[in-house]
């Protein structure tokens, strides 16, 4: 769990972006955190695909918590893990 979470304060809310520019910002975004990181990531529906992306392209390096699941709103913190 990220200590700092609280104090990165970045949260990126897709709902608002081109749905083709979606993962390669929140990627990016992944990218660049340091370890011990975190951002959040809000959306209109259950982002379990990224999940599955974030699963594949960085397993082991991140955390996924849920911190609202809808039905109208679904909110995920994204840490990167320390080394």
């Amino acid at each position: 769990m990220c200590s700092d979470c609280e104090n990165t304060g970045t949260t990126i809310d897709v709902r608002t972006i081109a749905p083709r520019l979606r993962h390669p910002l929140i990627f990016s975004t992944f990218e660049n955190l340091g370890g011990g990181e975190s951002f959040r990531i809000v959306n209109d529906h259950d982002p379990k695909p990224l999940f599955y992306q974030f699963s594949a392209e960085y397993p082991g390096i991140f955390e996924w918590t849920y911190e609202q699941q809808g039905p109208d709103v679904w909110q995920v913190r994204i840490d990167r893990l320390a080394a």
